[in-house]
Formats: C-alpha cells, structure tokens, sequence
C-alpha cells in the first residue's frame, strides 16, 4: 500500500487493532467522554462549525476508524459521506455502521482519490499521530482532494511536541496545525478555530478549526 511508514505499520496492525476495541463506542458514550473531558459535546462543536452548511456537501474523513465521526455528521443529515482508514479491521467495522457511505483502505500520506472531487476534507485526532517529517505530505493531500473546506479536531500546541503514547515514542505529536496549514497553502483563509482546554486544569488543550480555500 502506498505511504507505508513506521507509524502506519503500528496502526494497521495489532496496535491499531487494540485502538480500535478501546474506541469502539456509540455516539452516547462519546458524548459523555466529550462533555467529562472539554465541558461540550460533539454534537454541539459540529453544529458550532457545520451547522450553516449545505448537506449535500461531499465529506471525507481522513482516518475514519470504525465511522463514529461520519455517523455524528449522518445524524446532522449529511449524506454524502466517504473515509478512508489505513486498517482492515476498523474499516470492516465502519461499513458495518456505514452501508452507504464509501469507505476505503488507504493513507493518508496518498489518498486514493482525484484531485478536488470533496467539498470538505477533515480528521479527528489523526494528524497528531503523523510523524512531523510526513506531516507536509499529509497536508498536501488532505488540501489536493479538497474543493473547498477543510477542517480538524487535534491536540494543540504552540509548536510541534512529541508526546509518550501508552508507553511509546513516535506515535503522537501535537503541533498548531491549522496554522501549519495555512503557512503552507497560500490559498487557505482562515474561517474559525476554538481552543477546548481538558478539565482538571492539565494544561493541555485541543483545537477545532475551519479553514475555506480562497476562490
């Protein structure tokens, strides 16, 4: 598979897998993690970003997982829905919660899709586990298959920062990607963004943000 690293390895295979079965949640119980971790729900940060927008927009996912994310936005009444997952046995299970959304293997690093054919492209929690010197390639590709929006939800920080995951290196960056995005694409306007500190005063905190490509 093309864009094959270290990182995609550990999450295509029984490391990811393990991720999987510890995320593979209803849309209830990743409300109450949301509300108990940020004082919000998803539901309310998606209408918040998405609300006004038309719903037959056509979304990918980038990292979709087992769908939890794309069934939030079915829920909203999107239709058009498509992701792409590097792993076999999350993507079986986000077809299974998705029969009509088109779901594919693939990287993020060379996504398997013609230039500008989504009117949205976004991720949730993946960026941060792109190694900083792949991030650029990812950047790239998440702003070529987009016609027009794109949009996130990662762990922020003011620059990038490796971060120990479950006892692990190389597996989790923060970093202040709407501002990588925009530093790198001259075409990208910023639209709006929204800071979610973690309660219990930890000091970390995670960024939602929207950015729009300049006709």
């Amino acid at each position: 598979m093309a864009g094959l690293t270290e990182q995609t390895q550990e999450w295509s295979g029984e490391f990811g897998r393990s991720y999987t079965d510890r995320n593979d949640l209803g849309l209830e119980e990743i409300e109450k993690l949301y509300l108990a971790q940020f004082g919000i729900s998803r539901r309310e940060l998606n209408t918040e970003f998405l609300g006004n927008l038309p719903r037959d927009l056509s979304i990918l996912e980038v990292g979709c997982n087992v769908g939890n994310q794309l069934a939030f936005l079915s829920e909203m009444g999107f239709t058009r829905l498509a992701g792409v997952e590097v792993q076999d046995y999350a993507l079986a299970r986000a077809r299974e919660r998705l029969p009509d959304a088109l779901l594919v293997r693939g990287s993020a690093l060379a996504l398997p899709f013609p230039d500008g054919v989504f009117d949205l492209v976004f991720t949730s929690g993946v960026l941060i586990h792109i190694h900083p010197d792949h991030l650029p390639k990812v950047l790239a590709e998440v702003h070529r298959v987009t016609r027009d929006w794109i949009w996130g939800l990662e762990y922020f920080a003011p620059t990038s920062t490796e971060v120990s995951y479950r006892g692990q290196q190389s597996l989790l960056w923060k970093a202040p990607f709407a501002n990588l995005y925009l530093r790198s694409f001259s075409d990208l306007t910023y639209m709006q963004e929204r800071w979610l500190p973690y309660q219990g005063n930890s000091g970390n905190v995670d960024s939602m943000y929207l950015l729009r490509k300049l006709e």
